[in-house]
Order: C-alpha cells, then structure tokens, then sequence
C-alpha cells in the first residue's frame, strides 16, 4: 500500500501547536474593511484552534 501523502492546502492553512491542536488563522479579514470597526479587525488577528469536530481529520492530512 503507498504512503498517504500530505495535503498541502492544509499545510499552508493550518498547523500543529505543541500540544497537538490545530491551529488556523481567522477569517473575515481579507476584504471589505472599511465597514468593520478598528476592534473587530484588531481581534481578526492571530491564529485560532479549531474546533473539536474537524481536529481528527486535520490532523490526518497535515501528518500525510
């Protein structure tokens, strides 16, 4: 059976923390910003978990 290979749009979306959560990015800041407040957009900032029922699959495809 051959390896299974790593998905790479996760690779470039998310990561792995220390103690094995994924971690991602927000959403929401990319476009049309002129409408959302200073604060909003301060808080968009950084990187986030993921929620608990998608881990198991992320974690799948970032280890390959």
């Amino acid at each position: 059976m051959p390896k299974m290979k790593t998905k790479k749009c996760v690779t470039k979306r998310m990561k792995m923390s220390a103690t094995g959560k994924v971690m991602r990015s927000q959403g929401g800041k990319a476009h049309l910003n002129n409408g959302k407040k200073r604060s909003r957009k301060r808080n968009l900032r950084g990187i986030t978990a993921t929620d608990k029922t998608v881990v198991k699959t992320y974690t799948r495809a970032l280890q390959g």
